[in-house]
């Protein structure tokens, strides 16, 4: 079997004895009143599902607390590192004290440790992904491949990810409401206008669009985009022009710009036509 990247890979309770080393500490087992922990600020996931809490609380009641709750000292209080989810439990069902890893980390080491935890337990929101991997990477100055390596994640992944945070704040919102899938924000980041990625977006929930529909209308939407982009205003006299050559070769007459050279197009329908055409304009007999 290959080795395994540091990280993600090594696993959550591989990583901990390591911030330890990195501190000095053992990271002995403590108990310490609940009122004195709070959560992480920066925790990367957001949405707690209320009722897998509550589940786990009276998982909690029945068995005890069977793995402590990862701390840092916060003045005279204590941080969250990992275990949250615990945490909340345990003060929904009463609690007074919990046991606890008390770890000498900073901040940076924090906010790494709680994206990873997420990470290897529950699936996050691709939206709390992405916002939990950007403040990792301003903070650590770390690359993308770096940071894949540390969550061990294709760099790929990660670029795709961090990309969500390009688009509108309507649309990063229905992707933490799971109203539009990852593969969905992919193809409505392929239309650069942002009013347009607003509209894909209500339309790939109106109508409940699929990925590929999806990526097809966007297909769409930039392509009308670049055309008005592209397409300059035709002079007054080119329509004048136009209107008054049909009058007088009675056919359809087109005079327009394209891709930057200027035409006259003269509709005909046979080799009739294209001789009484060349005779009004010549004003002689074609032989």
């Amino acid at each position: 079997m290959p080795n395994q990247k540091s990280g993600l890979g090594k696993g959550l309770n591989a990583l901990l004895p390591d911030a330890a080393a990195e501190s000095g500490s053992n990271a002995e087992i403590n108990e310490l009143p609940l009122n004195l922990i709070s959560p992480n600020p920066n925790q990367p996931r957001t949405n707690f599902d209320d009722s897998g809490i509550a589940e786990l609380g009276e998982s909690i009641k029945k068995e005890g607390l069977l793995q402590p709750i990862v701390v840092r000292p916060d003045g005279k209080k204590y941080q969250i590192i990992a275990g949250e989810r615990r945490w909340q439990a345990c003060k929904n069902i009463g609690m007074e004290t919990v046991p606890v890893k008390i770890m000498q980390v900073d901040e940076v080491k924090t906010l790494e440790l709680a994206l990873i935890e997420n990470l290897q337990r529950t699936n996050l929101n691709p939206m709390e992904e992405a916002r939990g991997y950007k403040p990792l990477i301003e903070a650590t100055g770390m690359t993308q491949e770096q940071l894949a390596d540390t969550v061990c994640k294709s760099r790929v992944a990660i670029t795709n990810a961090i990309r969500l945070l390009d688009l509108p704040d309507e649309v990063q919102e229905m992707i933490y409401e799971h109203k539009i899938s990852s593969g969905h924000a992919r193809a409505i980041l392929a239309v650069p206008d942002e009013e347009k990625r607003i509209k894909l977006a209500q339309k790939i929930i109106d109508e409940k669009l699929s990925v590929r529909d999806a990526e097809n209308l966007a297909r769409l939407f930039s392509v009308d985009q670049g055309e008005r982009k592209s397409r300059i205003p035709s002079p007054r006299t080119f329509k004048v022009v136009a209107r008054k050559l049909r009058q007088e070769l009675g056919t359809t007459v087109q005079v327009k710009n394209s891709r930057g050279k200027n035409r006259i197009e003269i509709g005909f329908q046979d080799e009739d036509d294209l001789v009484r055409i060349f005779n009004i304009i010549s004003g002689k007999t074609a032989e």
